[in-house]
């Protein structure tokens, strides 16, 4: 009971509770809320009288312990908006729009320049299903094994669940799963394996979502058109024709049967490697059907195990170091859809053979080779990025960043050129002896003054360090950067005028294409691109240098092969290019160009060991000529000059042109034997540094004969 003294609305009042003895002295404010006093004498508050609209003289208030009433509502208001907050985060975190694309990306065929395919790579997928032209047993199969109950629910199933959790508990051997088609369809469509929470519940958010969006047909549709079957292979058009070469519409009960069964572990169920499991899979899938009403048990019985009609495609590799890196290229340039796709590229097929036949038959040890030609455009030809791609895919001209050595200079002397130096300007090229950064020459040989483009054709460290001073780090770097060099460059430092800074092979060889063609930056690509419109041409066409700047750097490109340490790559046409070497022989490079190609070859071992002696002038300039001899029509390696004959006379001066071969230093005749043969000859046998010689002298006459020998340290010499 309760016993109340109200004086008014608004006020005080005195409430006596049912279940406690205590009173209280209630104030009733008018916004509703009470302030409770308790009640010490049992009467009016001492001193005061009724009617009162105040507290007590003295009194602290103190707040009315909560009922279970208000507290359930505040609990329900909390669930509430964590529930709205939960709805809006999943919302915005799931990919809604991926569900309704294809799962995996579509197979690509690329193909040779002249039609020729080089490689296949990404999943087997086809056309989508269409619900209403498949036979009633194929659609069957799948609702008996993976969701009875699809076309009753809303996307999620409770009494699945429900039934998935007693058989996880009881162990009764349980066919079906919990997840609807609606949920694995959403499931799938996330392209991550990830297991959590958060993502069960974004699953259920798309599963609704698509239940809204689509009808059952259409959900049911996109699952058995995406839903993976082993062998890389998705859909269930490109499953039917994997393993039964027939159309999905044309399927047979025990076919489709099989096919149903594949999808909860295609990898393990495929039957092409397990047909043993997969024909269990299939009596599993089988005894489902039975189960569901879908087949008479003597339907069942009668029905035969299923056949596999698997017809070998022609085989192509799944990758090459050119289709590794085209491939994502490839995937930018079209559409993301259903059906396979055959794409052109720039692959010349009998420059990609000769390229392999040119590095295989090299003399690199255990060494890996790099090789890549490309067009003055951009465009590659071939490509080999190591000496066995089945052995290791990683590509040495895309993916390692090495060292460039004197291949970098081309940005000192051109920054040079565009500062106003001259061809024939002096340089110094006497040793370094100040400052902390003292680079020498190779075999410490050194010209005093010298113009700039003996400097550049001898590849002289200490002059180009020089230059770089001269012309400053900012202007060589922005010379790299506008010829397309991405990587990191240290302002500043003269290491990176010998080649110090690490890059990859395909960008300088890009930055030589850029020089080649007059026409800068080179970006490198695998398939034709459209020719530029001239709005897009006056305002983002390529850069050029000038006449006079370009005419002086291919002057210097020109002379360092053919009277520099590039010599190895003479042609009988006018070719192009500079020799690289890196500090204690890590890396070997040569890098040119003739006619319309542009080629780069790099030799190193991963581990960035020495070659022991190896140098650009070497083995990889014998590699560019040999692949530029047989891919330019009418382009042969430059012949040697004949052993050079002076006539008798009573003084006889002999000069000596050692003939070294690229890569070799030059010395001091060091005399070590002498024949007299009965013919009436002498013959001098000597060295001119490391090189052996012959000087036959006989009634002909003088003649200086040099003998070849295994490689010799090289001219372009590595930075210190």
């Amino acid at each position: 009971m309760h016993d109340r003294t109200s004086h008014k609305a608004t006020g005080w009042r005195r409430f006596v509770p049912r279940l406690r003895p205590t009173t209280s002295w209630v104030y009733q404010a008018g916004d509703g809320d009470q302030i409770v006093y308790p009640d010490t004498g049992g009467g009016w508050p001492a001193g005061m009288t009724p009617p009162f609209d105040h507290p007590p003289a003295g009194q602290t208030p103190a707040k009315p312990p909560r009922s279970r009433r208000w507290w359930i509502k505040r609990t329900l208001q909390m669930i509430g908006v964590l529930f709205l907050f939960t709805i809006i985060w999943l919302l915005i975190t799931a990919p809604l729009s991926k569900s309704l694309q294809p799962i995996a990306p579509p197979q690509i065929t690329l193909l040779a320049a002249d039609g020729t395919p080089i490689a296949r790579n990404g999943a087997v997928v086809a056309s989508p299903v269409e619900i209403d032209n498949l036979p009633p047993h194929v659609v069957n199969a799948f609702l008996a094994i993976e969701d009875r109950r699809f076309y009753s629910h809303w996307g999620v199933d409770p009494r699945g669940l429900a039934r998935a959790l007693w058989a996880n508990i009881s162990g009764d051997g349980m066919t079906q799963g919990g997840s609807t088609i609606t949920q694995q369809l959403a499931k799938i469509s996330f392209l991550t394996p990830e297991r959590s929470l958060s993502r069960k519940a974004r699953e259920m958010v798309i599963a609704f979502w698509l239940e809204a969006r689509l009808t059952k047909d259409e959900i049911l549709a996109r699952y058995l058109s995406n839903a993976y079957f082993g062998d890389n292979v998705y859909g269930l058009r490109a499953a039917s024709m994997h393993y039964f070469y027939r159309q999905p519409e044309r399927l047979k009960p025990e076919q489709a049967i099989m096919l149903a069964g594949l999808v909860q572990a295609p990898s393990r169920f495929a039957p092409t490697h397990n047909l043993a499991a997969a024909q269990r899979r299939a009596e599993t899938v089988r005894a489902a059907m039975v189960d569901a009403g879908f087949m008479r048990q003597s339907e069942a019985d009668a029905l035969p195990p299923a056949r596999l009609d698997v017809r070998a495609a022609r085989d192509l590799p799944v990758g090459t170091y050119f289709a590794d890196w085209a491939m994502p290229q490839a995937r930018a340039l079209t559409e993301l859809s259903y059906e396979p796709l055959t794409l052109t590229t720039t692959l010349d097929a009998r420059l990609q053979r000769l390229a392999e036949n040119v590095t295989r038959r090299s003399a690199v040890g255990n060494a890996q080779v790099a090789l890549v030609a490309m067009r003055t455009n951009g465009e590659v030809v071939a490509m080999v990025g190591g000496r066995d791609y089945s052995q290791s895919r990683f590509n040495r001209v895309t993916q390692a960043r090495r060292q460039s050595g004197s291949t970098f200079k081309l940005f000192v002397y051109l920054a040079a050129l565009n500062a106003g130096y001259q061809t024939d300007d002096l340089i110094d090229d006497s040793p370094i002896e100040t400052g902390s950064y003292r680079p020498e020459n190779s075999g410490k040989r050194y010209r005093g003054s010298i113009p700039l483009k003996d400097a550049f054709v001898q590849s002289s460290n200490v002059s180009a360090v020089r230059l770089f001073g001269q012309v400053g780090s900012e202007a060589v770097i922005e010379e790299a950067r506008k010829l397309g060099i991405t990587t990191p460059l240290a302002k500043g430092d003269p290491s990176m005028a010998l080649g110090t800074s690490t890059t990859s092979l395909m960008e300088m060889t890009a930055a030589y294409a850029g020089v080649a063609g007059n026409a800068f930056p080179v970006k490198p690509r695998a398939f034709v691109s459209e020719p530029l419109g001239w709005w897009d041409w006056m305002f983002n066409g390529p850069k050029r240098y000038s006449d006079n700047v370009h005419r002086q750097i291919e002057e210097m490109l020109r002379a360092a092969v053919n009277q520099g340490t590039g010599r190895a790559a003479r042609l009988s046409i006018a070719n192009y290019g500079k020799t690289g070497t890196t500090q204690d022989y890590r890396d070997a490079l040569f890098i040119g160009y003739a006619g319309d190609l542009v080629v780069g070859v790099w030799i190193g071992h991963d581990d960035n060991t020495s070659l022991g002696g190896v140098a650009g002038g070497t083995v990889p300039a014998r590699i560019w000529r040999d692949f530029m001899a047989q891919a330019i029509p009418r382009s042969v390696p430059a012949a040697k000059p004949a052993p050079e004959r002076v006539a008798p006379s009573d003084d006889v001066v002999i000069e000596i042109d050692t003939g070294n071969e690229p890569g070799e230093p030059e010395g001091a005749v060091d005399v070590s034997g002498v024949k007299i043969t009965g013919d009436g000859g002498v013959t001098i046998e000597g060295r001119v540094g490391d090189k052996p010689l012959s000087l036959r002298i006989d009634e002909n006459g003088p003649a200086i004969e040099p003998r070849r020998i295994s490689p010799s340290p090289p001219a372009d010499p590595p930075p210190r």
